[in-house]
């Protein structure tokens, strides 16, 4: 999964901070020559790397006092390597960051600070949420690259066999759309997942969170943080409803049952586009419905929003950051980022990056649709570590080995220790 945001690796390396680091590289930069900057780029190495291998050739045409220094690191590494190489002043000048480390590493002031830097003189272009997600304490530290969020993704033409013709508006809806489904066509309806963020949405339909940032309060096992994940749990059981699938290679199980037409409809983000027209059930394009995800008893909807931004490095002197900033500015132009979205099938962050052609593809309209309900994280350093033990404790709830009570009761002493100054 190009996500890994749960869970990082739990063992820094230094090994490939010390071949491609940006402020200790600068002394190789010749006076004669061009300057080199350093990007560690995180993408997938096979589907979305050579992308952005070949816009850094063309900005390097562009300017050619500027050399880009290509390294790509595995995403699940890399927040650990990164942390490691900027804490011994060796880290690269660039680094696509998941928005979820912006507030961890600007705390620790690794990060450059953008506001009124080049990199950001587009700032009003892009959606205001995905600004907001990229500061911490006011100040901006990263520019967004591309976006991301869930959506209910589901099979039309199934939808459609068992009568349904439009996707369900509540979890509830879900639940009796599935059975239907199930009844006419022997297929399952609805395949959920176990883990933390994709459970997320369930507790925005109830208008709550695992903390509450702005009071300090740690509300993971409050009566509305219980009955979201009381409807989460609910629907892994029932006619059309598959069971909970525990084991490590559950995301694939699930996404390859859907994208062969085995279940009519799971929640999923854009990262996995170009593999849902990989399978059978997809190869016209046009059969993938995507709708937002159900709403909760609040009547609203929400889903948690990802993406990853481009931070430049705060350890590097004056003139790497000068070209990291312009670099910066070239990748998350409109013209780049319509690029990144007809060769990546991703979503852009910016709106006029969503031109005619880019559109043309029914995965990324359909997931621009839903952005409205996408939430941003709040700008707390912790919040993404909140997901690990939720994800050690779902899946033995939707398992049946754990009591809904008690694997929230769990989760609530392991959240209190990662932010020991927050209220129960």
């Amino acid at each position: 999964m190009r996500r890994g945001i749960a869970a990082t690796a739990l063992v820094a390396s230094l090994a490939l901070a010390a071949t491609a680091c940006g402020g200790s590289d600068s002394g190789s930069d010749k006076s004669d020559g061009p300057l080199t900057i350093t990007w560690w780029d995180t993408s997938n190495a096979t589907n979305e790397a050579p992308t952005y291998k070949a816009l850094a050739k063309e900005f390097e045409k562009a300017n050619p006092n500027i050399k880009v220094k290509y390294v790509n690191v595995p995403f699940d590494q890399a927040q650990n390597k990164f942390d490691t190489a900027a804490g011994s002043k060796g880290a690269p000048d660039i680094l696509r960051s998941e928005v979820g480390w912006t507030p961890a590493f600007a705390k620790k002031s690794y990060l450059l600070p953008l506001d009124g830097t080049e990199a950001l003189a587009d700032q009003a272009k892009f959606q205001p949420s995905l600004i907001e997600q990229a500061k911490f304490e006011g100040k901006t530290y990263g520019v967004p690259l591309v976006t991301d969020t869930l959506a209910l993704v589901y099979n039309k033409a199934l939808f459609k066999k068992a009568g349904i013709s439009e996707a369900p508006k509540t979890w509830a809806d879900l639940k009796t759309a599935a059975a239907t489904i199930k009844k006419k066509t022997g297929v399952d309806g609805y395949w959920g997942s176990t883990q933390a963020y994709y459970a997320q949405s369930f507790l925005y339909g109830e208008g709550t969170d695992t903390v509450d940032a702005t009071a300090k309060k740690i509300t993971v096992n409050s009566a509305a943080a219980q009955k979201a994940y009381g409807t989460w749990q609910g629907l892994f059981s029932g006619k059309g409803l598959h069971k909970a699938d525990t084991t490590a290679d559950a995301y694939a199980h699930i996404q390859d049952a859907f994208v062969n037409g085995k279940v009519a409809a799971i929640v999923q983000g854009p990262w996995e586009i170009t593999n849902f027209y990989k399978g059978s059930a997809f190869k016209d394009k046009t059969n993938l419905g995507i709708a937002t995800v159900p709403a909760g008893s609040t009547g609203k909807a929400g889903a948690p929003t990802g993406g990853h931004n481009l931070s430049v490095y705060a350890g590097s002197d004056k003139a790497h950051q000068e070209a990291s900033l312009k670099f910066v500015k070239f990748m998350t132009s409109a013209k780049s980022q319509e690029t990144i979205a007809l060769k990546n099938s991703t979503l852009p962050t910016r709106d006029d990056a969503y031109t005619a052609q880019v559109k043309a593809d029914p995965g990324i309209a359909g997931y621009q649709g839903v952005l409205a309900a996408a939430q941003p994280r709040p700008a707390l350093p912790e919040y993404s570590s909140l997901w690990g033990p939720l994800d050690t404790e779902l899946p033995k709830i939707a398992g049946g080995k754990e009591s809904l009570d008690k694997g929230l009761s769990n989760v609530e002493l392991a959240i209190a220790k990662l932010v020991p100054d927050f209220s129960k």
